[in-house]
């Protein structure tokens, strides 16, 4: 029976007093609790540990004697293999990758490390969308001259979770405002400036006064110049009422209660896997308008075009006309999709 450790890195600014909650309230981090609860629910042994660096990791697979441990991200310098190997020759690694390549493209050592990783015997590469699995699947079976065999065992697809915890609220039309979540880590491909123009003039054409959510705590891969685009844009409009909202970086539940209070929620950004963030928001009944180009369970008729306004414009007013379809047609698209993972993770860990 497989025995499954989760390994994270802590994160870098990390801090006692801020980041109560394990230090954790990530996507990352929310991701890999998800499936540690699913796997267990499954009747396979899982546990989920935070990392403050390389030199831990020893420490925690002596700690909890798993069959698989799951490197979560690229963190683990290759180097480190070739002592970790020494010390646990049966455990197998899986190193998770959670991005596109569009994204990928943002980290310097990526392709560098997959490389590396690639060489070590009992090193398996987990990647959790279809188009990156078959990237990195070509990639490694032309530097490794692999056969299509040893690619599939080397290289496996293993997408993400969500908990099956859906609700349901009523969208007030009445008020004289409009509150539009665009919630996530600032960096240029989640599209926040764009997303800020379309709900701008979506909120104009309805008469209302915008509230324009963002949680600006985590500013990653040069998007300081998108914050400051976002500030810069709504300091300009002071006078029109429409106002720019930054929450805190807060624990899960507290999270989940923000999103409740959202009318409509944005994430029309260039490159997804998966979006957690979308899914809270669905989560707690609030429709959504995505892209299906990079979020594998949003319904086609609520999807935007993310270099087009207009027709980001055009969703919200779908979505704010039907909000009820939207919620309930992407919550069931999500539970499709997460029952999938579902069985993909215990077919290959049983």
């Amino acid at each position: 029976m497989s025995r499954v450790l989760f390994i994270l890195k802590r994160r870098e600014d990390y801090h006692a007093i801020t980041h109560s909650h394990i230090g954790l309230s990530t996507g990352l981090y929310n991701s890999a609790n998800f499936m540690n609860v699913m796997l267990k629910e499954q009747g396979i042994e899982s546990n989920l540990e935070i990392a403050i660096d390389n030199n831990c990791i020893d420490r925690l697979v002596n700690k909890h004697k798993p069959t698989h441990v799951i490197i979560e991200a690229l963190w683990v310098i290759p180097q480190k293999f070739v002592i970790l190997q020494k010390l646990h020759p049966n455990v197998k690694w899986i190193i998770r990758i959670h991005s596109e390549m569009p994204f990928m493209a943002g980290e310097g050592m990526a392709m560098d490390w997959i490389g590396d990783y690639s060489k070590f015997k009992n090193i398996i590469l987990g990647i959790n969308a279809p188009r990156m699995h078959r990237e990195i699947s070509l990639y490694l079976k032309t530097v490794n001259g692999w056969s299509d065999q040893e690619t599939n065992n080397k290289v496996i697809y293993l997408p993400n979770f969500y908990p099956q915890d859906y609700k349901s609220k009523k969208l007030d039309k009445n008020k004289d405002t409009i509150d539009i979540a665009c919630f996530g880590a600032i960096r240029p491909l989640k599209n926040h400036l764009l997303q800020a123009f379309a709900a701008i003039d979506f909120a104009n054409q309805l008469g209302k006064k915008l509230r324009f959510h963002v949680n600006a705590g985590r500013i990653e891969m040069n998007g300081s110049p998108v914050i400051n685009n976002l500030k810069g844009l709504f300091q300009q409009l002071d006078g029109s009422g429409h106002e720019l909202i930054n929450h805190q970086w807060r624990p899960r539940e507290d999270f989940l209660n923000l999103c409740a209070t959202m009318d409509i929620g944005l994430q029309v950004s260039f490159s997804e896997t998966f979006n957690i963030v979308g899914a809270d928001l669905i989560s707690q009944g609030v429709p959504l308008i995505g892209t299906e180009e990079d979020i594998p369970w949003a319904v086609h008729g609520f999807c935007a075009d993310p270099t087009n306004s207009e027709d980001i414009v055009k969703k919200l007013h779908l979505s704010y006309k039907w909000p009820v379809i939207n919620v309930k047609a992407n919550q069931m698209s999500l539970k499709n999709y997460t029952n999938k993972t579902a069985k993909i993770w215990s077919s290959y860990f049983n």
